[in-house]
């Protein structure tokens, strides 16, 4: 198992990380995350041997094999299929049927098994990339984003395919959800420091808020208590009466603990501003028909209206017609056939893949902010650089110099500058990490005006969605509901694949747009799995708590270890033989201990995880 201890790594005065320690167990499933620019993707590199550490060291046992997914194209093979085959392990290089099997999950079809890799787009290529290193089945496997360019059904299947990873599993993901649906515990990077727990990135982030709390009022306690003796001292210092006194005080606060104040980390924390809008309607799209190419309709007859307050997302696989669909609303395309009418008091925001290289490169942050809105004072424009953070000079940065995700940022920016009363948005959350898309969603939350978003996030959908835009077996449909009613009257035709197809009627809405209803009744499936969850819950729950118990002792133990090991350097170098000898014996006993809470934390472990598959599989049958 991977082991981490005292790792450090810096760019010139900039320190990513210093003395971090990291231990994984067997079939243990880590999240790793932390701001951008905090250093995940730099631990990847240096674990992989990619990247020197400045100091510590990564240990493995003998003939430990690490996967990754490379993000470089090269292929070799004339199909695609046989190029999938290049990831099987010694021993399993006719099991074809394995690399079929991911092939299929990520999107790609039993037509493309025989077709060249190089037919296939950068992010498919991606994919395939992806295929050969699942395959692989390695001790350890290093995911760096995953799902950037996955579809929200190639997503939902290989989070049930990580779930039921046996090996070890480190995953740097925005996406809350779908790290938290794969991992068994969390780490952050997090002021230079690394702090990992047993759950999911919300208990791990309510754990460093306590944390912070606690440090800044033990802080500010410890500083009243330094004035009080920097007081008396300046006060007494005089007076030969008081020098005994003085000189105690003067000890004593040399020996208190300076504690530095925490520094402030910047976030995203924005809002829309809303251009009042007091009509029915914002926009109507009536009879939209729309390609590229005559024998490939991406959108055909799509009606749509968009009313004040509205929440739309647009769903479904990759290429399909998604961001076309935006640019129509957009008016950035114009359709084969039906029209786009909009309000003359329409107010539009638009946030476009394509957008973001329309930005300026020879201009500032503070210029591109400015341009979106000329009327905006200085001052005006620089608030919303720093809401965006890009604080003081920042501003001053070129567009050139800047990443994908600070461009992302500034176009949002530009956003912000002007109101608006419809908001489009298409996957706004690419180059976002977890703060700044749950300060998106709630930005979301708190518009006055319409959103219309393409995401391939489940988490934003249950959050915000309250009517779709399906693409689907060939066609587009509205949905009138959110998306876990979608889930539960429709579904994705991959997943629904061997089961009972679920009925779909029209209906006549106020728009008369084609939607979709249920047709069964699902009170006696919900009462069935209300049962088996409960029950899950009664047999999961001492499990769970030895578990936690486990961790917390595994980690006191390692930080007493810690201690130990600094204090047998010390005798070490002060030549004094009888501690060195003790602390030895000690060092030892803690490391045995240690080993025995980790081998008993396995087998805990492994109870859990036979007993979730056993609930699991109960579950997925009240499905079928």
């Amino acid at each position: 198992m991977l082991s981490i201890n005292q790792l450090t790594k810096g760019y010139g005065h900039q320190t990513l990380f210093e003395g971090i320690t990291l231990q994984m167990t067997a079939g243990e499933r880590l999240g790793l995350v932390g701001r951008n620019g905090s250093g995940k993707s730099t631990l990847f590199r240096i674990i992989l041997g990619e990247e020197e550490a400045d100091a510590g060291t990564i240990t493995f046992p003998r003939n430990y094999r690490l996967g990754h997914l490379a993000q470089h194209i090269h292929f070799t093979k004339p199909t695609l299929l046989e190029e999938g085959c290049l990831g099987l392990p010694a021993g399993e290089e006719d099991d074809h049927y394995k690399v079929e099997r991911i092939l299929f999950g990520l999107g790609f079809t039993h037509e493309d098994m025989e077709k060249p890799p190089s037919l296939f787009s950068g992010g498919y290529q991606v994919r395939l990339n992806l295929a050969k290193v699942l395959v692989s089945n390695p001790n350890l496997l290093l995911l760096d984003e995953p799902t950037n360019y996955l579809d929200i059904v190639s997503i939902r299947w290989i989070t049930q395919f990580l779930r039921e990873w046996e090996n070890e599993l480190i995953i740097i993901s925005h996406d809350r959800e779908f790290m938290d649906d794969v991992t068994t515990h969390t780490a952050a990077i997090h002021r230079r420091s690394l702090r990992k727990m047993r759950g999911g990135t919300e208990k791990l982030y309510a754990q460093i808020v306590q944390d912070e709390e606690i440090y800044e009022k033990t802080r500010q306690n410890e500083e009243k208590k330094r004035q009080k003796e920097e007081q008396f001292i300046a006060r007494f210092r005089a007076q030969a009466t008081k020098a005994s006194a003085v000189q105690s005080r003067i000890k004593r606060l040399d020996k208190m603990p300076a504690l530095e104040k925490l520094a402030h980390i910047d976030h995203l924390d924005f809002e829309f501003h809303n251009a009042p809008f007091f009509a029915e309607r914002l926009l109507d799209a009536r009879n939209l028909s729309f390609h590229f190419k005559a024998e490939n309709a991406l959108i055909e007859d799509l009606s749509l209206t968009i009313k004040p307050k509205d929440r739309i997302a647009i769903i479904g696989k990759n290429g399909k017609g998604k961001s076309t669909l935006l640019n129509l609303l957009a008016k950035e395309l114009t359709p084969v056939s039906g029209e786009v009418t909009v309000h003359p008091n329409l107010k539009l925001g638009f946030f476009g893949q394509t957008n973001i290289d329309r930005l300026h490169k020879n201009l500032t942050i503070e210029q591109e902010v400015q341009n979106a809105n000329p009327n905006l004072s200085r001052t005006a424009v620089r608030n919303i650089c720093g809401t965006m953070m890009f604080s003081g000079d920042h501003a001053e940065k070129k567009i050139s110099v800047l990443s994908g995700g600070e461009r992302s940022r500034v176009l949002l920016g530009k956003i912000l500058a002007e109101p608006a009363n419809l908001v489009l948005l298409d996957e706004p959350t690419n180059h976002l990490d977890m703060e700044s898309i749950e300060s998106l969603i709630e930005a979301i939350e708190n518009f006055e005006g319409a959103v219309v978003i393409v995401t391939h996030s489940e988490m934003i959908l249950k959050d915000l969605a309250t009517r779709l835009v399906v693409f689907q077996g060939g066609k587009v449909d509205t949905f009138e509901g959110n998306y876990e009613e979608f889930l539960d009257r429709v579904g994705w035709e991959e997943e629904n694949e061997g089961k009972p197809k679920k009925k779909a009627m029209k209906v006549e809405t106020e728009s008369d747009t084609p939607a979709i209803e249920p047709t069964s009744d699902k009170k006696a499936v919900r009462k069935k799995r209300s049962e088996i969850i409960t029950e899950r819950s009664k047999a999961l729950t001492s499990l769970k708590q030895e578990m936690e118990t486990l961790e917390k002792t595994i980690q006191e133990l390692e930080a007493k270890l810690n201690t130990t090991n600094q204090e047998l350097v010390d005798a070490s170098q002060k030549n004094q033989v009888e501690v060195f000898v003790n602390l030895s014996k000690a060092t030892k006993e803690l490391q045995k201990t240690i080993d025995e809470s980790y081998a008993r934390l396995d087998i805990v472990m492994t109870k859990h995880e036979e007993k979730s598959k056993k609930y699991d599989e109960l579950l997925a049958q009240c499905e079928s």
